[in-house]
Formats: C-alpha cells, sequence, structure tokens
C-alpha cells in the first residue's frame, strides 16, 4: 500500500509539474517587453512575449532559476518570489491563486481536497426559493449544477431532467446545442466556463471527475480544447451575459457570485437585470411563464 500511495504522489507530481511548465511558458508568450518596462535591445524577436531572461530580470531571480521552474522541476519558490513571478508576467489574481496552486505553496496546499458527493444544506434551497423573481444556480466543483430555481430553468435549462451525470454547466455550455443558440455571446461565454475549469484542475489536479469531464469535453467539442491548449485561468465573481430566449427574446443579464462561509466548493449564482429596462420587463414575463403550471417545462424543453 505504501508503495503505491508513492507511485501515485510521484505520478500527481509529474502531471503538476507539466501543468505548472505549460502554464508558465504560455503566461510568458502573452507578456508585452513594452508594457513591462523593458528598454529595447536591438534583438529580434522570434516568437511573440517574454525571453525567459527578461522574465527572471523582472522578478529579480537568476535565470537558471526560472528557467528551472518552466521545465516543471520539483523546486518551491517563497511566496516573495511566486509573487514577484506572477508579477513579473502580468497575472490577474486568478492568475496568481493558479501559479500558487500549481508550484504548491502552503497556503494553497492547506486548502481542502474534500471529494465527498456534495450536497445543497436546506438553508440555500430555502434561498433559492426566495429568489421567485430571479433567476439562481448553485454549482459544485467542476461547475456542477447541484440546483437551480425555476427561473433559472426557464431561463437557461431543466438541469433536474437531464441525467445526474450530465447536470455540469461546462458540460450544457458545450455539447448542448440549445445553450449555443441560447447565447448571444457565447464564444465569450464558452471560454470563460474553460478558463473556470482549468483555474479549478490547479487546485486539484488528481480529481478524477474533473479529469474525466475534461477528457469527455476535449474529445467532442473543438473549441474546448483549442481553449484548453491556451491554458488561460479565469475565476468568474461577475460579469454580464446576453441572451436570445425562445419565448422572451433579447435580453441581458448581470450575474454576482456568492460562496457561502465554510464551503468554499459551492457557489450560488444570482441572475440580476437593470430595473425597468426591456430585459426586466422580458425577465417579468418569464417569470409569469415559469410560475404557470407544471406544463411550462414541458414547453421549454420543447424549445431545446
Amino acid at each position: 500500500m505504501a508503495a503505491t500511495n508513492r507511485a501515485t504522489n510521484r505520478a500527481t507530481n509529474r502531471a503538476t509539474n507539466r501543468e505548472l511548465a505549460d502554464f508558465l511558458r504560455r503566461a510568458r508568450s502573452q507578456g508585452d517587453p513594452t508594457r513591462a518596462g523593458l528598454p529595447p535591445d536591438g534583438r529580434v524577436r522570434r516568437v511573440p512575449g517574454l525571453r525567459r531572461e527578461e522574465v527572471a530580470l523582472l522578478a529579480g531571480v537568476s535565470s537558471d532559476y526560472y528557467a528551472r521552474l518552466e521545465q516543471g522541476r520539483r523546486i518551491t519558490p517563497s511566496p516573495a518570489v511566486v509573487e514577484a513571478i506572477g508579477r513579473a508576467l502580468g497575472l490577474d489574481a486568478a492568475g496568481r491563486a493558479h501559479l500558487e496552486d500549481l508550484i504548491g505553496l502552503p497556503t494553497a496546499a492547506a486548502r481542502p481536497r474534500a471529494r465527498a458527493v456534495q450536497r445543497v444544506r436546506p438553508g440555500l434551497y430555502q434561498l433559492l426559493d426566495s429568489l421567485d423573481g430571479e433567476p439562481a444556480l448553485i454549482l459544485g466543483r467542476r461547475t456542477d449544477v447541484l440546483a437551480a430555481n425555476p427561473m433559472a430553468k426557464a431561463l437557461f435549462t431543466d438541469f433536474d431532467q437531464l441525467p445526474a451525470t450530465q447536470r455540469n454547466y461546462a458540460r450544457w455550455m458545450f455539447l448542448d446545442e440549445h445553450a449555443r443558440s441560447l447565447f448571444v455571446d457565447w464564444s465569450d461565454q464558452a471560454r470563460a466556463a474553460v478558463e473556470s475549469l482549468r483555474f479549478e484542475v490547479g487546485r486539484d489536479p488528481d480529481d478524477r471527475a474533473t479529469v474525466e469531464l475534461v477528457g469527455e469535453l476535449r474529445g467532442h467539442s473543438r473549441e474546448f480544447d483549442q481553449w484548453w491548449e491556451q491554458h488561460r485561468v479565469h475565476q468568474r465573481t461577475h460579469g454580464a451575459k446576453r441572451l436570445r430566449h425562445p419565448l422572451v427574446g433579447d435580453l441581458t443579464v448581470e450575474f454576482e457570485t456568492l460562496t457561502p462561509p465554510g464551503d468554499p466548493d459551492t457557489t450560488l449564482f444570482v441572475y440580476t437585470t437593470e430595473p425597468a429596462s426591456p430585459s426586466r420587463r422580458a425577465m417579468d414575463i418569464l417569470a409569469s411563464w415559469a410560475a404557470s403550471g407544471p406544463g411550462a417545462d414541458a414547453q421549454h424543453q420543447g424549445h431545446r
């Protein structure tokens, strides 16, 4: 058993090292030497982005040290060095957090890795029910849809009607034709779903269910595979979605995310519209339709 555990840990470390090496290379290729404040040196740049030695210079580390990191070798920089490298690469907050996860800083390693089946506590169900005029979803790990109120089912789809293994937001986004036609800005929303999933893989690279989901999506969606290869990360906190709903037409919804205290793997998404706007009027019509009775679900499914 001990030998098996050591072999598993070595395999996980190798996978994490590859993820780190890939992320650093791609982040460096997207760097802008001018914005980084580097003076021109007269050399022709054969590839876009920053050179290794330039990242090392900006981060205040030796070129050899940074090269070893980018090669995925097992070294653990201090938090100050990680912060300096993130700053040199121009990473945003999600990118820096992803870098910490991949490197394995103590703060990242201390995050809970619970893989038990996620359950929504009764109080959150009650909160969903109280938002009867606004769509709301509860997402878990790897964007699994754990719960949705009637308005969210009317706006997006009735996830409860899907097989339990398919109740996943990213999966729905890429593999359901209804989702492609529903979002006016499908490419932007789908890319954000990929980048959010990338962020989560960095937090827990050996979660089997996440690995299987990524493998399925890469095998069935050319866009997902292409965006996954770019290794960009994103943490959804708020934003907007533009929709062309088959029943109420065009509308724009804003969303905010809330993470319940003590449950960092669960996120509540609440979707709202601007008061007195055409989008609000469309949402009110949708609310009336959603409350019209049991036949509403069947009617909505007919539009899929």
